[in-house]
């Protein structure tokens, strides 16, 4: 991560003037008319994320005015790390410490590069933080989230199950976490027949990792990530448009390991469990087909309505196991289905949950956080879309409404009754470039879910 956040004050640092638009008129009338002129000649409004460049009588750059939202938000500068001369700045602004703070986060996710492959030139400016501010909190954030984008940006080439299994090992040791991982044939001695039966095909062995870290005696929570690390779809074989992004498919795995790490970095109260399904969803002699039946990890069988469904299954047999010792909560985060895009769009991760107050609190958590969630309904008269004639369940159906919703309920088979539990079904991926988020991989629901905790442990 390119550190673009300063502890202690250089020697010199352009103030940055903060402004909501109804008060920069008033403003404006206090400064000289020098000033006055300039920033007229701009046409400078303040308007939300826009800034102005004031230099001194020789033409020297001495302050910024920029325009921030009421209440400020989290990407209001999130782009002045990489839009302005580079040097040093600090924030001339009155509010409150934590949106100190929020807009400092926003400016150093403002400064995310990808560049194993092509080496990073852009300069950034760097920013002062307040003295009061915690910048370890603000550094766990960036660096939790910026690890996620890595992560679903590297090509599967580089990103495969091992690879993933890897990330999380090394995540693991840093926090002294304690990681197994059960693969390939060893899954069907565990009893974990989908992960092993979706990962077949590969010539890269699937597994299971499964991460645990903190005091038994804490609250249990347990995280759920779909790793597809690519999928092709199976033999129901997507075209080459719907297979470019499938790198992006292990965004769940990545959304949920960046809220681990946060939670060992922060060293909260919790028992904290990460159950990953690492597979490549691939085409060969021994895939599996359309019509097969698997009996599942609780023992319900399974026909396979489409292989290219195949995040329901692995993460089926995962939550089978988080449930087992019933911890407080369990969360699972995929990029399951295109019927939720459709629903929500991309920006805006679908929510799931069988527990009303929890799922209050998580939409509060997103509105806070400015990390967009919607809920949608675990409609229980949609579960008899996913009847089989020779199964107990099948696993996508023919039908081409309430996909995203059938996918739930489907999940929602092997969670037993009473068992508190949230699903999130998103995108991870920024189509186009916005202020602190840029195109390519992106850590959705991890500011929520990582609020949710914390005020879980708090209550």
């Amino acid at each position: 991560m390119t550190d673009v956040l300063l502890a202690r004050a250089p020697k010199f640092s352009c103030p940055i003037t903060l402004l909501s638009e109804k008060d920069f008129a008033s403003w404006l009338k206090r400064q000289p008319a020098r000033l006055r002129h300039w920033m007229e000649a701009q046409s400078f409004k303040a308007k939300p994320g826009s800034f102005c460049l004031l230099p001194d009588t020789a033409g020297k750059v001495t302050q910024v005015v920029a325009g921030i939202s009421t209440p400020p938000s989290l990407w209001d500068i999130a782009d002045f790390s990489g839009k302005l001369p580079a040097g040093n700045y600090s924030l001339d602004w009155k509010g409150p410490l934590a949106f100190h703070e929020w807009l400092a986060l926003g400016w150093q996710l403002g400064a995310y590069q990808y560049t194993r492959y092509k080496k990073g030139t852009k300069i950034y400016a760097k920013l002062m933080v307040t003295p009061k501010s915690d910048l370890a909190k603000i550094k766990r954030y960036a660096e939790a989230i910026n690890l996620a984008r890595d992560l679903i940006n590297t090509p599967a080439e580089d990103m495969g199950p091992e690879q993933l299994a890897a990330a999380i090992v090394a995540t693991g040791k840093k926090y002294g976490a304690k990681v197994m991982q059960i693969v390939g044939p060893d899954l069907l001695k565990k009893n974990y027949p989908a992960i092993h039966t979706v990962g077949r095909a590969s010539s890269r062995a699937p597994r299971l990792v499964d991460l645990t870290w903190g005091n038994p005696k804490h609250p249990h929570i347990v995280l759920v990530g779909k790793g597809v690390c690519f999928d092709t779809g199976g033999l129901d074989l997507k075209p080459s448009s719907g297979m470019y992004l499938m790198k992006k498919d292990m965004g769940g795995a990545a959304a949920a390991l960046a809220i681990a790490q946060m939670v060992m970095d922060a060293k909260l109260p919790v028992y904290l469990r990460l159950l990953v399904p690492a597979v490549e969803n691939s085409v060969a002699g021994n895939a599996y087909r359309p019509s097969d039946v698997i009996v599942m990890r609780n023992g319900l069988t399974v026909e396979v309505g489409n292989t290219d469904a195949e995040g329901r299954l692995v993460l089926a047999d995962a939550l089978a196991e988080a449930a087992v010792n019933k911890p407080a909560m369990i969360i699972d985060f995929a990029t399951l289905t295109g019927a939720a895009r459709t629903a929500v769009g991309t920006e805006i991760s679908a929510l799931f949950c069988n527990d009303d107050k929890m799922a209050n609190a998580l939409l509060q958590a997103g509105h806070d956080m400015e990390d967009p969630l919607w809920r949608m309904p675990l409609h229980a008269g949609y579960r008899k879309m996913l009847d089989s004639s020779i199964a107990d369940l099948n696993s996508a159906p023919s039908s081409p409404y309430a996909g995203a919703i059938t996918a739930a309920l489907f999940l929602q088979q092997f969670i037993p009754v009473n068992q508190p539990w949230v699903h999130f079904d998103f995108m991870a991926w920024n189509l186009s470039g916005k202020a602190g988020r840029p195109e390519g991989g992106e850590a959705m629901t991890v500011r929520a879910v990582y609020r949710l905790i914390e005020q879980k442990i708090s209550n």
